[in-house]
């Protein structure tokens, strides 16, 4: 009787889930880059922008402001990352979603890239102060300018 009880607790435990969850996050300096390259890509095409990065729960690790750009991009640039972040997708994918514009900090406004990496989701990344699309392409470029440290971690 002992030895069936031992060999059912064995198995429980086998199969049950882990009660510690492992959560990925970049580091200041990486973030800090990414939010710098971003908006030194759109001062290169003439834009002055903001980009901000949140991690994964929608909270801000990193903001960046040229020092010309618009005082509206802070928040727009946020939300765009918030939104990203929250949604774990491209808010350019999420146009055809207008009952979204309703959830709060949500901004469905194109320029807000998840930030993945092997599988691994950190969280998102923004730009406001440019056309939409140009935005969009800054936020992956700032991304980009990790990509050769990130893509050997593991």
């Amino acid at each position: 009787m002992v030895t069936i009880t031992l060999i059912q607790s064995l198995l429980y435990a086998a199969e049950a889930p882990s009660p510690v969850l492992t959560i990925r996050l970049l580091s200041a300096d990486i973030v800090h880059k990414i939010v710098s390259s971003a908006v030194a890509e759109c001062a290169r095409r003439g834009y002055r922008v903001s980009a901000a990065v949140v991690d994964r729960n929608g909270n801000l690790s990193a903001f960046l402001r040229h020092p010309l750009a618009g005082p509206h991009t802070v928040k727009v640039s946020q939300r765009k990352a918030f939104t990203s972040a929250t949604l774990q997708t491209s808010t350019s994918n999420m146009s055809h979603r207008p009952d979204l514009s309703f959830a709060p900090d949500i901004l469905l406004i194109v320029g807000g890239v998840p930030i993945k990496f092997s599988g691994h989701f950190y969280g998102g990344a923004a730009v406001a102060g440019a056309p939409p699309d140009v935005d969009e392409q800054c936020a992956l470029s700032g991304i980009a300018a990790i990509s050769d440290i990130m893509n050997f971690v593991e």
